[in-house]
C-alpha cells in the first residue's frame, strides 16, 4: 500500500507539472489564438528570475511564486506592446516573431550566465511515508498546481477581466462594438500567460536544472498537451496532461524515460489524429 501510494504521487506530480508548464500557453493559445513558441523561454526567465533573486537575498518562496511571475509578466507586457499587437490575426507572422524572439531569448541568456547548468536547492525536506519516502516539494508543487487551476478559473469566471476576455475570445468585433477595450483585453491576457509560465519556471527551477536552451524541451511538451486538450482552457489542459502525464509516466516505469517522452509525443499523434479538435471538442465541450 505505501509503495502503491508513492507511485501514485509520482503519477500525479507528472501531471501537475504538465499542466503547470501548459497553463500559461493554454491561456495565450484558448484566448487568443496565438502559437507562443517563445513559451518554453518564458519558463526558463522565470527559472533564471528566481535563481537571481535568491542569490540576492531574497526568500526562496517569495523568489519562486512572486517574484518569477511578476518579472516575466512584465516582459511578457513589453513583448505584447511592441511586437504582437501588430501581428493579430497573422499566424504564420506570429510563430516566426515569437520563433526569433525565443532564439534572441536564448542568445541572452546564453551570453548572461553562459553555458551551464544553474539551479536552487528544494526548500522541502523528504516526506516519510512508511518504509519509503517521497519529495516534500513534489507534494507542494501537486497542492500549488490545484490552486493555481482554481485561481484561473475564478479569475476567468467570476471577474470583469474574465468576462471581458472570454467576450473577446468569443467574438472580439462585437465585444469591440460594445464598449470593450480590446487590444488592452489582449495586453493583459498575454501578460497573464507570461506570468503563469514565469512562475511555472520559478516553481520548477528547485526541482530541474536551469540552462539557457532547456525551453525547447517545456515548449514541446506544452504545445502537444495544448493542441491535445483543444479550445477549453483549463478543462482541456487537465484533461490532455492527465491523459499524456499518465502515458508518459507508464512509459517511464516500464522503461525509461527517453521511451516515456516517445510514448507521450506518440499518444498525442494518435489522439489529435481522432480528435484534430482536441478533447475537449468531444468532451468538457461547455467547460472554461
Amino acid at each position: 500500500m505505501d509503495f502503491a501510494t508513492i507511485i501514485g504521487i509520482e503519477f500525479v506530480y507528472t501531471i501537475a507539472s504538465l499542466t503547470l508548464i501548459s497553463l500559461g500557453l493554454a491561456v495565450i493559445f484558448g484566448m487568443m489564438r496565438i502559437v507562443n513558441l517563445a513559451h518554453g523561454e518564458f519558463l526558463v526567465l522565470g527559472s533564471y528570475a528566481a535563481i537571481l533573486a535568491v542569490r540576492y537575498g531574497v526568500n526562496i518562496w517569495i523568489a519562486c511564486l512572486v517574484v518569477a511571475p511578476l518579472a516575466v509578466g512584465v516582459i511578457g507586457l513589453v513583448v505584447e506592446r511592441l511586437v504582437m499587437r501588430f501581428l493579430y490575426g497573422r499566424i504564420v507572422e506570429t510563430m516566426l516573431a515569437t520563433w526569433g524572439l525565443s532564439l534572441f531569448i536564448v542568445g541572452a541568456l546564453t551570453t548572461a550566465f553562459g553555458d551551464t547548468t544553474e539551479g536552487i536547492s528544494a526548500p522541502l525536506g523528504p516526506v516519510t511515508i512508511g518504509a519509503y519516502q517521497t519529495s516534500g516539494y513534489s507534494l507542494f508543487v501537486i497542492a500549488f498546481t490545484a490552486i493555481v487551476l482554481g485561481a484561473v478559473y475564478l479569475l476567468l469566471r467570476f471577474t470583469r477581466f474574465g468576462l471581458f476576455a472570454r467576450g473577446t475570445m468569443q467574438d472580439p468585433d462585437m465585444a469591440s462594438a460594445l464598449g470593450v477595450r480590446v487590444p488592452r483585453v489582449y495586453a493583459l491576457t498575454f501578460a497573464l500567460g507570461s506570468a503563469l509560465a514565469g512562475l511555472a519556471g520559478g516553481i520548477l527551477a528547485p526541482v530541474t536544472g536551469v540552462f539557457p536552451t532547456i525551453g525547447g524541451s517545456y515548449i514541446g511538451r506544452a504545445f502537444v498537451t495544448v493542441i491535445s486538450g483543444g479550445s477549453s482552457i483549463l478543462a482541456g489542459t487537465l484533461s490532455a496532461s492527465t491523459l499524456l502525464g499518465t502515458v508518459g509516466q507508464i512509459g517511464t516505469f516500464a522503461t525509461n524515460q527517453v521511451f516515456g517522452e516517445v510514448a507521450l509525443s506518440l499518444t498525442a499523434i494518435i489522439l489529435i489524429r481522432f480528435l484534430p479538435q482536441g478533447i475537449t471538442s468531444r468532451f468538457f465541450r461547455r467547460s472554461l
